[in-house]
């Protein structure tokens, strides 16, 4: 097969170059001005831009267990219409969650007859997995996991939060098995005597703002960055929101991802939206935004994950900001919304969009034999994108289970045209899905 004269975003280029290149069954196996044989298929990529495959390192795809919200294959197909062809599932929001070998096994075999893009997994290490001996069970999850999930606050019955010795003990665990610790980062103490006061001021969008602001987000990254440099373990602080709090990443061995959410939305917009940007950590203030791109575009934010959490519209929709559920479908939106605000509106250079959308998510998980670039020998992942194309966010249309979306109305510039996983094209936008459930690969780290 040939993808025929598509603009390539070559490995730290920043501006695209005009080459073909051929796959041969699922790795591409050369780049340049191709000839083709009678026999081979060709794709005609003209006037596209050509990228590597996205990778969405944070999904919430809730299989098994809270299916009613999303399921892998429902995820998996929003994730294609996006150009994205992997996605790394969090260890939380399923049943059991993934916190020893045997619940990874049951989620496993949940899903893998689901999958439409290829998929990893993180492990997770909860209060209640501490304390059922939380070294022995992040040692038997360490060769098919990507990291280790915690929660510095969290509302999971399921999923207790750990507090800063035991997340230290985490960190040094997950240090002498080579793995990062992922967090999510907002200080518990801070953030439960705040609802308190602001739940009695009223059932209002800055209401849930004020119970969990900046000041929250910050104190628990600084407290989180400071054990991690003291044991040199390699921390990943998720989802944030906060400029100060990213301002505090250290390339030594703390890493930080924002999400589409926190670049498009402040709390301005919440107050206007209401539930369906109803997130946590919130949307912050205005001012966060515009250094968060900065931020984004230096590199001091590695990239850019979705945090995909949907939920059925009347989830969002309770009577009150205090029990709407928190969390959006963004997987299908995140590359085209980076496209489109990023690349053609001149925040981010082509080089910045591959990174941040592809490439340090696979540095950062162990995943760079074969993913996260377009060159000889890697996965022929890749997504198709016409830049002269614009289209209209419509939740309805959505193959998620979610499909109230914040950014419902939006138009974006740049359409996905097609996507392809290893070789096969999975997503068609005039034909839809065209694989079949099952045809994505369970990914394990590789050694660095």
């Amino acid at each position: 097969m040939i993808v025929r004269d598509g603009l390539l975003a070559l490995p730290g280029e920043k501006q695209p170059k005009r080459l073909d290149l051929r796959i041969e069954g699922e790795v591409i196996a050369e780049v340049g001005c191709l000839g083709e044989e009678e026999t081979e298929v060709v794709i005609d990529a003209r006037n596209c831009l050509v990228l590597p495959g996205g990778i969405d390192p944070h999904v919430h795809f809730n299989d098994p267990g809270y299916t009613h919200r999303e399921d892998f294959y429902h995820g998996c197909c929003a994730a294609a219409t996006g150009g994205i062809t992997t996605v790394i599932d969090m260890p939380c929001t399923s049943i059991p969650p993934v916190t020893d070998r045997a619940s990874l096994k049951t989620k496993l075999d949940a899903v893998k007859a689901r999958a439409v893009v290829d998929y990893g997994f993180f492990g997770g290490v909860s209060a209640q997995s501490y304390e059922q001996g939380y070294a022995e069970l992040m040692s038997e999850l360490k060769d098919d996991v990507l990291g280790f999930k915690t929660y510095f606050i969290s509302g999971m019955e399921s999923f207790g939060r750990l507090n800063l010795f035991q997340f230290e003990n985490v960190l040094k665990q997950a240090r002498n098995l080579s793995l990062p610790v992922l967090l999510h980062a907002e200080d518990h103490d801070y953030i439960t005597n705040a609802e308190v006061t602001a739940r009695a001021s009223g059932n209002r969008p800055v209401d849930y703002y004020h119970s969990r602001p900046e000041v929250a987000e910050i104190m628990a990254v600084s407290s989180a960055v400071e054990l991690a440099m003291h044991h040199s373990a390699r921390l990943h602080i998720v989802h944030i929101g906060t400029a100060r709090a990213a301002e505090m990443l250290n390339k030594k061995c703390v890493t930080g991802e924002t999400a589409p959410h926190y670049l498009c939305f402040d709390r301005a917009d919440f107050e206007d939206l209401g539930s369906s940007l109803k997130v946590a950590p919130s949307v912050k203030s205005n001012g966060n935004r515009d250094r968060l791109w900065q931020l984004l575009a230096e590199g001091v934010i590695d990239f850019v994950a979705s945090d995909h959490a949907p939920c059925p519209e009347l989830g969002k929709k309770t009577g009150s900001i205090w029990t709407d559920y928190a969390g959006i479908p963004g997987t299908g939106t995140m590359l085209p919304y980076l496209f489109s605000e990023g690349y053609l509106a001149g925040r981010l250079d082509l080089a910045e969009l591959v990174r941040v959308s592809s490439s340090s998510a696979a540095a950062t998980y162990g995943l760079t034999r074969r993913k996260g670039g377009i060159k000889v020998g890697a996965d022929a992942d890749l997504a198709i994108i016409d830049p002269a194309r614009t289209w209209t966010v419509d939740g309805r249309s959505f193959l998620s289970k979610g499909k109230t979306t914040p950014f419902q109305g939006r138009t974006l510039r740049g359409k996905v045209i097609k996507t392809m996983l290893r070789g096969a094209i999975i997503y068609d936008c005039a034909q839809g899905i065209t694989a079949s459930p099952g045809c994505g690969m369970f990914l394990r780290r590789h050694s660095p």
